[in-house]
């Protein structure tokens, strides 16, 4: 991300509450913050965050009925929070760590691989309501306020008020995204979380034994020696224990011993199996994409590429999967063997900024510049990155487009200024500059 300018922070200043306090929505108490957030800029933070996190992660999974299950799902719980004004939207997305995640505003994430080891959509609910639960305490947005993001988040406010240049928005939404999904909660904002979710869950009508067995499933994999997937993912971000569990069972037995057997409460297992039914069949075929994956990882590209193809083969039509094998096949330099996965990976799924990215450097290394740089942009718009930004200035110099070319080596060379494309940015500002 590009610096906060001096400027910008100047700028941003009228947004610093001196000796501030939040008002904590959950629990009405005065929170001490460093800069005031309202509703409508968490709101927009979060919205301008989200699209970039879900790139991060894969993008969205490709099964448009289980995104609207799990978006049902979502509001029927996000209607009867502390906030249910809030622009609710729940994804589900193409990653196979099993995590989920909630930024400021109400945009809400699970992924493909924790949904997938579940069994009923009353823990499908509990899920969702722990990271309701974040948004409506606003525990992101503490961490903003604390100083942890604060510098990014004062940069993505200035930029949705007019106050940054086209693209440095993008740019700046992509690192609070990162900042965001890294940022990790802390044990009591968790068993807050925790509680929140169990009461959604209640007043929605769901069984909160959902909420028991899943937590009990989380303590069954860190008691066996958690998978690296679960480390990496909802165990990081998420500390679970034993005493979290504990105290889940203890709350549902203090405050909801009524829901126990009581056929109001449900479990909705049927519905649930029903609505998963294609991401259980894709599971096989992913798991070869995962190991793929931790081939071409350890440097054993030969190997990651044939288990890529017997991906491919198990599930022809997956443009991740496809994505992986096409970026597999340039980096091992046989353009000619990533062309067609690419272009069949775009042509079912444009929305993925990895697979533009590998067509349009195909395209340039084909002397198809203005495909290339329709490739490049359409990257570039979905998730900006210097590795695109410096390929995508070469194409807008082959057009002969060196004021672009110039602004945008520039970008790349502030964000990334000891990096590989950052330094290779900086050589070509030089060069054009001294013709």
């Amino acid at each position: 991300m590009a610096r906060l300018s001096l400027g910008l922070l100047i700028a941003s200043v009228g947004m610093l509450v001196a000796s501030g306090c939040a008002v904590n929505p959950v629990t009405g108490r005065q929170e001490l913050a460093l800069f005031s957030v309202s509703a409508s800029q968490e709101i927009s933070l979060g919205q301008q965050a989200f699209p970039k996190a879900v790139q991060q992660m894969g993008g969205e999974f490709r099964d448009p009925a289980l995104q609207q299950y799990v978006d049902r799902v979502g509001q029927r719980l996000g209607q009867v929070s502390q906030r249910p004004e809030l622009p609710y939207q729940f994804k589900v997305v193409n990653d196979s760590t099993p995590n989920a995640f909630a930024l400021p505003g109400g945009s809400i994430a699970i992924t493909r691989g924790l949904l997938v080891n579940m069994e009923n959509e009353a823990q499908l609910a509990s899920v969702l309501g722990h990271e309701i639960g974040h948004v409506t305490a606003r525990d992101s947005v503490q961490a903003m306020q604390r100083g942890t993001l604060m510098g990014i988040g004062l940069a993505v406010l200035g930029a949705t008020t007019g106050q940054a240049a086209y693209g440095a928005l993008a740019q700046q939404a992509g690192a609070l995204a990162a900042g965001l999904l890294e940022n990790s909660y802390s044990r009591e904002q968790e068993r807050q979380a925790d509680r929140l979710g169990i009461d959604y869950m209640v007043q929605a009508g769901y069984d909160p034994q959902g909420g028991v067995q899943l937590q009990e499933f989380f303590y069954r994999k860190l008691e066996g020696g958690a998978e690296p997937m679960w480390l990496a993912g909802l165990f990081r971000t998420h500390p679970f224990s034993k005493e979290r569990m504990d105290n889940v069972q203890a709350y549902i037995q203090q405050s909801y011993a009524h829901t126990r057997n009581n056929p109001r409460y449900v479990m909705n297992t049927d519905a649930f199996r029903s609505a998963t039914t294609r991401l259980r069949q894709t599971k096989p075929a992913y798991d070869l994409y995962d190991k793929a994956r931790e081939l071409e990882r350890s440097g054993q590209l030969s190997q990651a590429i044939a288990t890529y193809q017997q991906a491919a083969t198990a599930l022809p039509d997956e443009p991740l999967i496809l994505t992986g094998l096409g970026m597999a096949y340039l980096r091992a330099d046989n353009v000619a063997s990533a062309r067609p996965h690419l272009q069949r990976a775009v042509q079912l799924d444009g929305g993925y900024f990895q697979s533009r990215f590998g067509l349009g450097f195909i395209h340039l290394k084909e002397n198809r510049v203005a495909d290339a740089v329709r490739e490049l942009e359409a990257s570039m718009e979905l998730m900006p990155t210097t590795q695109a930004g410096y390929i995508l200035g070469g194409a807008y110099e082959k057009q002969g487009n060196r004021t672009k070319a110039l602004e945008l080596y520039k970008a790349v060379a502030e964000a990334d200024p000891r990096g590989q494309y950052g330094q290779a940015a900086a050589k070509r500002i030089g060069e054009l500059e001294r013709r």
